[in-house]
């Protein structure tokens, strides 16, 4: 009898001693809120084995002592007061025990105030958009996991489905607080080690913050269903000491400003069929094979096969605007941002002249850059700026002489001297519509009606019926304590002169404002 006693008291007992210990545990994880986290698991497991050990042990002691082989008789009786508040209190005093604990835990992970850094995560199928605020850096994160170990053809890796061509970089002992958004369906960014799983929705802000202890690499991936790729979304963060942090930023920002440089270098140089055809494959296969499948046939009823399509064969015109623009609607997403415009030209041919497509078309970057329904594309895939003249020598794709980077510093000021024209109210409100779905309807939506408690709406808002001038300098500054980031390195005049000039002759507004470049490159001087 003592033997069953101590086997039961042993299988009850060793899952929460031996707790810290088991892979299947939940981890300790390597921020506050994730050890405060762990702690409440263990807490409650703990509380768990202790009802577990008094109820079993009650009935096992029941079953052996009152077997109707010694000669034990049922006692009867219909109702007992004590009984009815006892099990009706202690349950409810167990819940206050319990409610304690989770309830300050809860607490500390929904405060995300007085963060160091915030940055907006934007899932979208089947990639994370990282966005820097006030700091001018944006990239995209994708899964680099390569094709061939995903088919089987090689061995796996180490980091299989959980490894990406660009980590998040976030420093240590700063408070890093997350704007979390969807461009199409629900995705969820999920960090077991900091405790951190939110769900990214369109249309809406999720907040959630952390700060992390000490320097590495932490792994995570989408924890909701979003689609037929849903297990190809990894997220990977990279921990950095905070002097390691403050130099990966400005080594990010001088990377931004010479892929800029180079690619719009790029743009008068021509490619041939062959150097397009290989990089248009490459960036097919890492971009675009998920939805319109390796050999381009995509999946009937949902994704539209490739080969022979009325896209392939229609004006090489249409088929840009859509990879750049996207198909609102639908999964095709705009890949302005995504991608320099060499890069969309190289995918364009290779769509074109594969799969016994055939057209002969050698899309050029040129041709991206200079097409009339693609303002948007820029040489570097980071914001909305201008594109600089086809006529930029070539040197300018090497700026590391002085030569070269008072070239480009030259090009620069002309076309700024050149994008301060008037423009006509349409021509504003057409170019600020087009600024506004890129940079500001994840905050404001496309309606302009906000967020209510997160994002304010700009349909007759102060800002709106205020002077143009206080318009104008949340706009290029900023607001302080704010998710409002200041947008005067990712726009140009021109950009923010017809943004402004949209909200505040949009949705109603009709303030009858048409501000001009030349408003903006005077405000504040």
């Amino acid at each position: 009898m003592k033997q069953l006693l101590y086997c039961v008291l042993a299988l009850i007992f060793t899952p929460a001693l031996f707790a810290s210990e088991m892979p299947l545990n939940m981890t300790e994880g390597v921020t506050a809120i994730s050890e405060q986290v762990y702690s409440l698991h263990m807490i409650i497991l703990y509380i768990c084995c202790a009802i577990g050990l008094v109820v079993f042990g009650v009935m096992i002691y029941a079953m052996i002592n009152h077997r109707k082989s010694k000669g034990a008789v049922a006692a009867n009786f219909h109702e007992s007061t004590k009984v009815e508040i006892l099990w009706t209190v202690v349950p409810f005093i167990i819940l206050i025990i319990m409610a304690i604990p989770a309830t300050k835990t809860l607490i500390a992970m929904e405060d995300p105030s007085d963060a160091d850094l915030t940055i907006k995560i934007t899932g979208s199928q089947w990639k994370w958009h990282y966005s820097y605020f006030n700091q001018d850096v944006e990239f995209y994160s994708l899964m680099s996991t390569p094709r061939a170990q995903i088919e089987g053809t090689e061995a796996k890796g180490e980091h299989y489905l959980l490894e990406v061509d660009k980590p998040l970089v976030l420093p240590i002992n700063r408070k890093v607080r997350f704007l979390m958004t969807s461009e199409d369906v629900i995705h969820s960014w999920w960090v077991p080690a900091f405790a951190v799983k939110k769900d990214a929705n369109p249309g809406f802000i999720n907040e959630a913050w952390t700060k992390i202890d000490k320097p590495g690499v932490y792994r995570g991936q989408c924890a909701e269903l979003c689609g037929k790729d849903h297990g190809f979304m990894p997220i990977v963060v990279e921990a950095l000491s905070e002097a390691d942090f403050d130099n990966w930023l400005i080594a990010q920002k001088q990377a931004a400003n010479n892929a800029e440089a180079a690619a719009q270098a790029a743009l008068s140089k021509t490619l041939t069929m062959d150097e397009l055809m290989t990089q248009g494959e490459q960036i097919y296969m890492a971009r675009c094979a998920a939805c319109h499948q390796p050999n381009g046939a995509g999946l009937p009823g949902v994704f539209p096969s490739l080969i022979g399509s009325p896209m392939i064969k229609g004006p090489v015109a249409d088929h840009i605007d859509i990879v750049v623009n996207g198909k609102p609607g639908t999964a095709m997403q705009a890949f302005a941002k995504q991608l320099t415009a060499t890069e969309i030209a190289a995918v364009v041919t290779f769509e074109r002249n594969a799969w016994g497509n055939n057209s002969g078309d050698s899309v050029q970057a040129a041709d991206v850059s200079s097409d009339d329904a693609n303002p948007a594309v820029s040489g570097a895939s980071t914001a909305v700026p201008v594109t600089l003249p086809a006529e930029l020598p070539a040197a300018a794709a090497d700026p590391a002489t002085s030569t070269v980077t008072e070239t480009v510093s030259e090009t620069v000021e002309d076309v700024k001297a050149a994008v301060l024209d008037d423009l006509s109210m349409d021509e504003l409100m057409t170019m600020g519509e087009k600024v506004y779905m890129i940079k500001c309807v994840a905050c404001h939506q496309a309606a302009g009606t906000g967020l209510p408690g997160a994002f304010p709406s700009l349909v007759n808002s102060p800002i709106i019926t205020g002077p143009v001038t206080e318009h104008l300098d949340i706009v290029i500054n900023g607001k302080a304590g704010t998710a409002m980031q200041g947008f005067s390195s990712q726009l140009t005049p021109q950009e923010l002169a017809a943004v402004i000039t949209y909200e505040r002759n949009a949705w109603g507004n009709d303030s009858g404002d048409a501000v001009q470049a030349s408003d903006v490159d005077g405000h504040g001087k």
